[in-house]
């Protein structure tokens, strides 16, 4: 595990529940929400990190969630059930070992030994099935792989058209809405961003801040909607400037339409060096 993740923990505080944020692989995040005895996991990919977690921590087990099928966020279920029956939330749209509740928008997933209740939304496009869980009573979004700080999931699965409708639905959240993601990709992000739009104050105030916070060693997430709103080029893909920096980098002409503006911008951060 790289340096900047030798602080294994870190904790963000809400009311009577509270967010841990486990890393694990090189640059994932395993969040565990608890109230200081139980918890729910959203996308274990890794069983020992948790595992560590709870009993450093003093907590048990009390349900599993899941945003998409990808290992690194499903690879440490089976371990997890080996060790706590406990039921497993996850997307109806995908096949994914384990999962007791399948989910799909409109759908609760409730957790009552921790009071905790989560909305679910569809939102394909990283891959076919994927859904994010907001939760009720607390501006919290677990949004898996579609909302990156400062960026998106790659379309492995799903088409421009589906993350486009599913940015939408995230980006229309309260502004203070926390975004929990589920990579610390941060940096790479925003200097993309940077390249598509560099006359953005706004964004050129929060690179600095977050480079501030990798040389603390200290995790960039959660972030915020309104700040995401105001910084991430695939939520502001239609802004002016975007579309003139498609144009002028020869990635979209004067006909192309909002999709295929949005498309534009995801291919040139495919190949962004």
């Amino acid at each position: 595990m790289p340096a900047l993740f030798n602080k294994s923990l870190d904790e963000s505080a809400n009311k009577s529940l509270s967010v841990l944020a486990v890393p694990a692989f090189n640059d994932n995040y395993l969040w565990l929400i608890h109230d200081g005895r139980l918890a729910a996991v959203v996308d274990p990919g890794d069983a020992q990190p948790i595992l560590a977690a709870l009993a450093a921590h003093g907590l048990t087990l009390a349900a599993i969630l899941l945003t998409h099928h990808h290992a690194d966020h499903v690879g440490g279920v089976q371990t997890l059930l080996q060790h706590y029956k406990v039921p497993v939330f996850g997307p109806a749209g995908e096949a994914i070992a384990g999962v007791t509740s399948p989910l799909r928008e409109g759908d609760t997933a409730t957790i009552p030994e921790l009071g905790l209740s989560l909305s679910v939304l569809d939102v394909p496009g990283h891959t076919s099935g994927h859904i994010a869980y907001v939760a009720q009573g607390q501006p919290w979004l677990f949004c898996g792989d579609t909302l990156f700080a400062g960026g998106c999931g790659r379309l492995f699965e799903g088409s421009p058209a589906q993350m486009v409708a599913s940015l939408a639905k995230l980006a229309s959240l309260p502004g203070d809405t926390q975004v929990y993601c589920a990579h610390e990709y941060t940096i790479s992000n925003l200097r993309f961003a940077l390249a598509v739009e560099p006359d953005n104050a706004r964004l050129v105030e929060r690179m600095a801040a977050e480079q501030a916070k990798r040389a603390r060693q200290q995790a960039t997430v959660p972030s915020t909607i309104a700040l995401e709103n105001a910084t991430n080029p695939f939520l502001r893909y239609l802004e002016p400037s975007i579309i003139a920096s498609l144009q002028d980098d020869g990635r979209l002409s004067a006909k192309d339409g909002p999709v295929a503006a949005f498309a534009a911008l995801r291919e040139w951060k495919n190949n962004f060096k």
